[in-house]
């Protein structure tokens, strides 16, 4: 890239910035920088502001921007271009009035959002998307995750092809990781800890790396990792189940992709953005085709994309033909908790398939309360104990089951209820244990709703939900000598309704621009087995001696990687297609239908289940590989979107590393090419008024085709839809066609659900073909 040299004005300004940073420009200074508290830095910079007497930008950044004792962490120049570094406050706010920075980012702290899947998802071993797209061959996953553990049979390399030519990437060799544990199938292995390190040494209350417990290397000593790369693309491994739920074939979804793997989080410490912005640069510069990364923030609140590290780094990646499938968040049943925004990453949400682990509770006045479990060691064979609910005490920590919160004296022999929240569900279990209770009745409260997930508890321990939960504590209220015991039954098949909403999933409307539909859509999230790490038991508790070869787990952490594998087949069989493209075919092919032929619905309520919740409907694999039209998504479409939105030249440079100039015209943003339609009225609009939306698909079928229209208007009177044109005509000239959409709403007349909108769906048609994009109609208050 050419260089332009500063001016001698501009000079003089690096040299009063150096002087600042080392601390001898005043006397003062000096004390308040050594004084001051120190956080970690993400430095957006734009490149072609480098002075032409530097060689490289990290011998630039070097010297004109950090000084000792002061280092950088890790230099980006492929998503992005700058450095993270750990500095002062005052350091931090002196370079961002630098002419040559451009943004100035805190580190900060993300979470994870922690078989017979794959044909769930409608795939089959002898046709369809498997067969013809030879099972993923070739394709390169990348994963940011917890690392691997290389040895799992999932991760063999048998009747495999050589690595892609493609592949520039490394075998990062550390504690017990070698040369040896890449092979054909994981091609690959990086960890990244010097943002996390930084943190670890600047005061505050965040933990480190615990080095007794964490391999300083690939390998994974959490187990999500491990869980995620195999769902994507672990191989064929027959007799897998854990610990005898859920026996049978353990495959990912592209059972032949490669895996390259980004290990940015450590056991118990999470993830932070600079060092998973230096994975997306390494990644999308060592050659990978899909990015699966199960992690966002822990408080449900997303930061603007400018600010985002993961929507800095997934922009990045998109612009190169790198897809990027990320978790939509485990905040759900509450509305607008779905995380992962951005327009150019696939969001995922959480749903249900057709397998569970049913338990019951069985009362001393025979009642039977249907609940799930995955406790596989003694049972208590029918045998009754007393039921306790040490909540009656009004002891909030008591009622938790929370770390010495239990009186052994009370617990001792019995089972007792604990309610769901505060501390993970497995560690109350240990929690009975410790103090002498024989089980475990784990109760939902009303935000957790019905949803249910088994875990593989160390006691006998069954799940219910808020209403048998508080079936059980009135029983407890109203019987002298309360008694219980917990049935097993093991692992069921066949299960409906399949798929539902998982109750955590993260839901909309997109807290940042609920122009666009968020969640994209849904994946299995479930109960999904996986291959699991040899470090921890399958609890993840430092006191589970257990060790298993699979683990079953839940989260829109599993979900991601379902679409990642699903992303990986569908490059394999169409390599010309964009990433927006693959999302397209994904969310236009989608079901809202479940097994018995209804509508969806929610786990949480048990009623019909809106976009909100599932976006344009669950994941068909089958359908997805032939959807016949895309919308397609290009890099000047984004740049549009973005200010479109409002942001200047300036903000929108920090996410697309290159300099742009806005149109003159405003652009709006719901134009952008996506595969959904979310019309916003002003709840201060009187009478009628109307949305238009242009789209533009582009003909992936058979090169002369007729698309006609259908439209399901949502269902209230003070809301009408029409497209112009209703029919689409391609030939083998003609592959683009564009139409427009315009909805109208009478606020007179218009009438919203409980989640403040109406929904409804466009689906074009050739008699082979349908292609479905949702619609959602709803009202927000004016600026």
């Amino acid at each position: 890239m050419a260089t332009t040299s500063l001016s001698g004005s501009s000079q003089l300004q690096f040299i009063l910035f150096l002087l600042v940073l080392s601390g001898s420009f005043l006397t003062t200074q000096t004390l308040s920088t050594d004084q001051a508290v120190k956080k970690t830095y993400i430095i957006r910079i734009d490149s072609q502001s480098k002075p032409s007497i530097f060689p490289t930008h990290f011998h630039w950044y070097s010297s004109e921007f950090v000084s000792s004792p002061v280092q950088i962490l890790h230099t980006y120049d492929t998503v992005f271009h700058g450095f993270s570094a750990t500095l002062s406050s005052d350091q931090a706010a002196s370079l961002s009035d630098h002419p040559a920075v451009l943004a100035v980012i805190e580190d900060q702290r993300r979470e994870l959002h922690t078989t017979r899947s794959p044909q769930f998802l409608g795939l089959r071993n002898q046709r369809g998307l498997w067969s013809d797209s030879d099972y993923g061959s070739d394709v390169i996953v990348g994963v940011f995750d917890t690392g691997i553990w290389p040895e799992r049979r999932s991760f063999l390399d048998l009747n495999i092809g050589p690595v892609p030519s493609k592949w520039k990437g490394v075998c990062q060799t550390g504690v017990k990781f070698t040369a040896k544990n890449c092979n054909k199938k994981i091609i690959g292995a990086r960890f990244f800890s010097k943002g996390h390190e930084a943190a670890e040494r600047a005061p505050g209350p965040i933990g480190g790396i615990n080095k007794t417990v964490e391999f300083m290397s690939p390998r994974d000593a959490d187990g999500h990792g491990t869980h995620t790369a195999s769902t994507a693309a672990g191989r064929y491994a027959f007799r897998a189940s854990m610990e005898g739920y859920a026996s049978g074939v353990a495959k990912g979804v592209a059972p032949k992709s490669r895996l390259a793997v980004y290990k940015v989080c450590w056991k118990n410490s999470g993830c932070f953005d600079s060092d998973i912005l230096a994975a997306f640069d390494a990644a999308v510069n060592d050659g990978v085709d899909v990015i699966s990364i199960s992690i966002g923030g822990g408080d449900g609140i997303s930061s603007p994309y400018y600010l985002d590290p993961i929507a800095i780094g997934s922009y990045g990646a998109a612009s190169r033909g790198v897809l990027v499938s990320s978790s939509a968040g485990n905040d759900g049943p509450n509305g607008m908790s779905v995380t992962n925004l951005a327009p150019w990453i696939v969001t995922v949400g959480a749903g249900t398939i057709d397998r569970n682990f049913p338990a019951e509770v069985i009362l001393g006045n025979g009642r039977k309360l249907s609940g799930v479990s995955l406790y596989s060691g003694t049972p208590l064979v029918g045998k009754m104990y007393p039921i306790i609910y040490p909540g009656k005490s009004g002891v909030l920590s008591a009622s938790l089951c929370m770390e010495n919160s239990l009186n052994p004296n009370l617990v001792r022999g019995k089972i007792v209820i604990c309610d769901r929240g505060s501390s993970p569900r497995v560690a109350k279990g240990l929690v009975v244990k410790k103090a002498g209770g024989v089980g475990m009745v784990l109760a939902n409260g009303m935000s957790n709703g019905e949803g249910l997930v088994g875990d593989a508890h160390l006691l006998p321990a069954c799940a219910l939900g808020s209403g048998e939960g508080d079936a059980v504590k009135a029983y407890i209220s109203s019987t002298r000598n309360p008694t219980a015991t917990i049935d097993f039954k093991g692992t069921i098949l066949g299960i409906k309704p399949a798929p539902v909403v998982a109750s955590f999933s993260g839901r909309g409307p997109n807290g940042l621009n609920p122009e666009i539909l968020k969640p994209d859509l849904i994946a299995p999230g479930v109960n999904i087995l996986a291959a699991w790490t040899d470090a921890v038991g399958p609890t993840g508790l430092d006191s589970d001696i257990r060790r298993t070869e699979f683990n079953i787990l839940s989260g829109t952490s599993m979900a991601a990687p379902h679409v990642s594998g699903a992303a990986a087949l569908l490059k394999s069989a169409h390599p010309d297609w964009s990433p927006a493209a693959i999302r397209s075919a994904l969310m236009t092919t989608a079901s809202v239908i479940n097994n018995l032929n209804g509508s969806m619905t929610d786990e949480s309520t048990g009623k019909p289940s809106t976009p909100y919740d599932f976006g344009s409907g669950h994941v068909n694999l089958d359908l997805a590989m032939d959807p016949g039209l895309v919308y397609d998504i290009t890099n000047n479409d984004y740049i549009n979107f973005m200010c479109g939105i409002g942001y200047g030249p300036k903000l929108v440079q920090v996410i697309t590393r290159s300099p742009v100039n806005c149109p003159a015209r405003k652009p709006r943003p719901e134009n952008l090419n996506y595969p959904s339609f979310a019309a916003l009225f002003s709840t201060a609009s009187a009478g009628v008024s109307s949305k238009t939306f242009i789209r533009t698909v582009t003909n992936v079928g058979q090169p002369n085709a007729v698309y006609t229209l259908k439209i399901e208007s949502p269902p209230s009177k003070g809301v009408t839809v029409a497209v112009k044109p209703t029919k689409l005509a391609f030939t083998e000239a003609v592959k683009k066609r564009s139409f427009v959409v315009t909805i109208t709403a009478d606020s007179k007349k218009l009438v919203l659900d409980d989640s403040g909108a109406v929904f409804g769906s466009i689906s074009w048609s050739d008699g082979k073909h349908i292609v479905r994009s949702p619609i959602v109609v709803t009202q927000l208050d004016p600026l």
